[in-house]
């Protein structure tokens, strides 16, 4: 693994803690934007597929700008790239909450995919990964995932909080105002975040793109990431509201994807940890399988307040904890030079099963009236995601060495 020059312990450190507060900041209202579809859809007379197109259409342009963010990222550091993130998706929120018409309400989601793809977690995250040693970088992601987690278990009982005292047009209006309160902190982030890429490497980049796709073990954590994104869109997006349908609290919705938020931040600290010990590709295995599980169970027992905040306590161990892990692995087996473009093309894979996850989740409610069908691919996608990981390589790859 090549090593790039390291900062000041300080001003690293500084970094580090401006990156988790923009994790936090960036992450936690998108990730929990899913407890405003029942409120939105109910006062204003909209198919649920109406909001969860928006949410897929900003998923999916999130995956196509997220390696185009890694790549400016790489040639130009990261605090710019997430600076103009953080303002389109301010103005992206805005939109939503003032101009309230269907085509305008699902087409946002393309400014909002371009402004949360530019300012991410995975962009920040990756820039902390390249100024610490090796031996410190599955943990340091590990903590700016958590750090995005606390941000999901402070923003949903928060959005809930919003919608009950004030509506929910003022809960959008101040969830575009966290994300210009991330500017501030890229001040820090930007005295450490060196471009690892000439700006005039066009072709060494695509080299590298090329290469990946040539890797057998790059191109299953591709394909095992869309996974996660089916997973995770899926369940933020419709847990609230399908815990409405089987007759709970609205409450019961907030606060079970706060709880995926509150356990993902220990998931995500252990899923660090477990990288720097074990075997990360038998990990995320192990991760995938445990989805599976977990999911099935929740499907064959009786509903219930307490199986609902059990599922989300299981589910929020298995979170994001294959984030570390997977973005340790393409670093391991590509290197650090284009990392945050490598890392950007595995998201966009996330991104398209999030995409499908958010809108044919709304679609097949709308159509078979329960969300049956999408519980069960669930299951079955947990188990396929375990077994493409099996053949991934955990060294570098010969032809990048």
């Amino acid at each position: 693994m090549e090593h790039l020059p390291q900062a000041q312990p300080r001003a690293v450190n500084a970094a580090i803690f401006a990156g988790c507060v923009v994790a936090f900041l960036s992450f936690g209202f998108a990730a929990s934007f899913g407890v405003f579809l029942s409120p939105m859809s109910t006062d204003l007379g909209w198919s649920r597929e109406v909001f969860s197109l928006s949410v897929a259409i900003q998923a999916l342009v999130w995956g196509v700008t997220q390696p185009i963010a890694g790549l400016m990222a790489d040639r130009h550091g990261s605090a710019r790239v997430v600076a103009f993130g953080a303002i389109l998706a301010a103005l992206g929120f805005l939109l939503r909450g003032t101009v309230i018409l269907p085509d305008v309400f699902i087409w946002s989601g393309v400014i909002v995919g371009i402004g949360t793809g530019a300012c991410s977690f995975p962009v920040v995250v990756v820039a902390l990964g390249k100024v610490v040693p090796d031996e410190r970088r599955s943990f340091i992601m590990g903590l700016g995932t958590a750090s995005a987690s606390l941000g999901m278990f402070v923003a949903a009982p928060l959005s809930i909080y919003l919608i009950n005292s004030n509506g929910w047009q003022p809960g959008l209006l101040f969830i575009s105002l966290s994300f210009l309160a991330i500017l501030p902190f890229l001040l820090l982030i930007a005295r450490v975040s060196v471009p690892t890429a000439p700006a005039g490497s066009k072709g060494e980049s695509s080299a590298a793109i090329s290469e990946a796709f040539h890797d057998r073990s790059y191109l299953c954590l591709f394909i095992g990431f869309f996974v996660c994104g089916f997973h995770v869109s899926f369940i933020q997006t419709h847990l609230p509201a399908y815990v409405i349908d089987m007759g709970l609290a609205a409450k019961v919705g907030g606060w079970s994807i706060a709880l995926i938020g509150l356990f993902n931040i220990a998931g995500s600290f252990l899923s660090g940890w477990a990288g720097q010990r074990f075997s990360k590709r038998n990990s995320l295995v192990l991760i995938y399988l445990a989805r599976a599980l977990v999911i099935a169970v929740f499907l064959m027992i009786p509903i219930s307040a307490a199986s609902v905040y059990a599922f989300s306590a299981a589910m929020g161990l298995l979170w994001l904890s294959t984030v570390p892990l997977t973005m340790g692995l393409v670093a391991a087996t590509q290197g650090l030079k284009y990392l945050s473009t490598l890392v950007g093309l595995v998201f966009f894979s996330h991104q398209v099963g999030a995409f499908i996850g958010a809108w044919l989740g709304g679609r097949i409610y709308d159509v078979a009236g329960n969300y049956t069908p999408m519980w069960i691919s669930a299951v079955l996608l947990g188990v396929l995601a375990a077994l493409v990981h099996l053949p991934v390589r955990e060294t570098r790859a010969p032809q990048t060495a």
